[in-house]
This record gives C-alpha cells, sequence and structure tokens, in this order.
C-alpha cells in the first residue's frame, strides 16, 4: 500500500493563507487600524502601516499609546488563535471550506494586558510578533514585541493573560 502523495506546496500555503485571511477579516476593529499580518510557515509578523489617523500627539508626532496597545493586544490574539487554528487545519480537523469571517473558531478574551512603552512610536510603519509562553485548555498568556526600524529596538512590549474559547466538540 502506497502512500498517498503530499499535497503540492502551492495549494498547502494558499490553505494556510486564507485560513489567516479569514481570521483577520473576521476582527472589524483590525481592519479600522489597518493591521496587516505576514505569515512566514508558521510565524507571523504584524505590521501596523502608517496613517495619519495614528497620531496621538501631532506635536512630536508619535502614534497614540491606545493605538499600540491595541496594535500589541491584536498580535497576541491572533498569534494565539493561529497557533490553535494552525493544530486544527495541520491535523485535518477543520473544515477550511467552511471557514470565513462569518464562520470562525471562537477567539481567546483578554483578562488583562499589560503594556510598557519603551519610547515614542514615530510615524512610521510598526510591526510587533508575539510568543505564546503558555496556553493550556483555559488559559493563556502571550508576550508581544513591538518595533519600526530596527528589531533589536523596541518601543513597546506586552504581556497578555487570556481566557481561552471552549472547545465545545
Amino acid at each position: 500500500m502506497s502512500r498517498p502523495r503530499p499535497e503540492p506546496v502551492q495549494i498547502v500555503k494558499q490553505r494556510r493563507d486564507a485560513a489567516l485571511r479569514a481570521l483577520v477579516h473576521g476582527v472589524p476593529y483590525i481592519q479600522f487600524l489597518g493591521i496587516e499580518f505576514d505569515r512566514r510557515g508558521d510565524e507571523l509578523t504584524a505590521v501596523l502601516p502608517f496613517d495619519d489617523k495614528l497620531i496621538g500627539n501631532p506635536i512630536l508626532p508619535a502614534i497614540h499609546g491606545g493605538v499600540t496597545a491595541a496594535f500589541l493586544e491584536v498580535t497576541a490574539i491572533i498569534e494565539l488563535s493561529w497557533s490553535l487554528l494552525w493544530e486544527e487545519m495541520e491535523t485535518g480537523r477543520l473544515d477550511l471550506a467552511t471557514l470565513d469571517p462569518m464562520h470562525l473558531p471562537r477567539l481567546p478574551k483578554t483578562i488583562d494586558f499589560t503594556v510598557d512603552y519603551l519610547r515614542s512610536g514615530l510615524p512610521r510603519d510598526a510591526y510587533a510578533r508575539a510568543r505564546v509562553n503558555r496556553s493550556g485548555r483555559r488559559y493563556a498568556s502571550v508576550h508581544v514585541e513591538a518595533w519600526q526600524d530596527n528589531r533589536s529596538r523596541l518601543f513597546a512590549q506586552g504581556t497578555g493573560h487570556f481566557l481561552m474559547p471552549r472547545n465545545d466538540a
């Protein structure tokens, strides 16, 4: 008995990109802020393209602290959701044909989120990556780092604790 041939890499990439697109487009606030996600394998980088509406202090000018906090929190939630979706998708337990913004797995709910503002966010694109420190059935802990021009020069970081959605399977 021969093993089935693996799917062509382009099909796998299209499936993963479609799943990420559905997840991100299911949250209107992400669209409002303009946050995008760049996927390389299972690693996500959040991108906050600069827009004048993001400026909180026009004198400096600096990105509004609330926008920075939202960017970090959104990055954490999408990373956490993506890690769950990835497992479901790769094992075939999730039917991607039914995945669209109206039929998404429920997102984790924020318990608390702490932001460290390390320097002003300049009027340019910002990037963030999240690391899931712990993800259990009920609770998860995620750390996020954000930078602009230099990955080693963070302008903000955050740590969040999240209530995991119940698996109603």
